[in-house]
């Protein structure tokens, strides 16, 4: 029996259904973004809806989600973070969802897509530019240089800056990005291993196969950690990055 080849990348390539192809198509990554949406919304609702002194476990997991994101706000960005509570909570449970939605068969991980991670990005950097010159007006570029810095550097701090400043959304982005790519292929890779092994010894390969499968295991538990740990990065940088803008430095 031949082996299977292994096609790593072919699980994050797009799909739109039959006939609807097309730059406008709605595809397998808008699926699962809906789905995302639908899910949080149904936590916070069915979760908020019992009101009880003693909160079930759907009414905790609701609480614990709103408590954790309105105090990562306020505890970064000030008093002030209140206000920026909607986007920042949004912005978690999107990243959160498409990462974890994304373990399971069949499913699409949006957050895999670079397209999906500049955007955001973009959205983080220019909503942190608004804010900026909405609080502090053209006082906001002070943020571009330091105070007490010597005006002879200012031909080479300023240009620094402003590099520092546009590179935010790249690095945002390709963290992001990367670390979605990364452990899928790994996936990808090992389960490959285990069917060539099966396809290529026969019965004996059941036996090799225990390695990746293993490993396989613990890239799951792995991944896991890594879903909530880079919606959360890219949450408590969003806070840090509202907070330079609030208050310049």
């Amino acid at each position: 029996m031949a082996a299977p080849s292994i096609d790593a990348l072919g699980q994050f390539r797009l799909a739109a259904p039959m006939g609807h192809a097309g730059l406008l198509a709605f595809t397998n990554a808008n699926e699962v973004m809906a789905g995302g949406a639908l899910l949080t919304l149904a936590l916070m609702v069915l979760g908020a809806r019992p009101r009880a002194v003693v909160p079930g476990r759907l009414q905790a997991a609701a609480e614990l989600a709103y408590s954790f994101i309105m105090d990562m706000c306020v505890d970064t960005i000030g008093a002030e973070g209140r206000k920026f509570f909607p986007f920042v909570f949004t912005l978690f449970f999107f990243v959160l969802m498409g990462n974890l939605l994304g373990l399971f068969p069949y499913f699409f991980t949006y957050t895999s897509h670079i397209a999906v991670t500049a955007a955001l990005a973009v959205a983080v950097i220019v909503l942190v530019t608004l804010v900026g010159l909405i609080t502090h007006g053209l006082h906001f570029f002070s943020y571009f240089w330091p105070s007490g810095a010597p005006k002879l550097l200012a031909p080479l701090i300023i240009p620094v800056e402003i590099i520092s400043y546009l590179s935010r959304p790249v690095s945002l982005s390709i963290r992001l990005f990367a670390n979605m790519v990364a452990g899928h292929v790994m996936f990808e890779v090992f389960a490959s291993f285990m069917v060539m092994l099966v396809a290529g010894l026969g019965t004996l390969g059941y036996f090799a196969a225990i390695g990746p499968l293993a490993i396989n295991i613990l890239l799951m538990g792995f991944e896991l950690l890594v879903a909530f740990l880079q919606a959360y990065v890219f949450a408590i940088l969003t806070c840090i990055y509202l907070h330079d803008a609030v208050h310049l430095h």
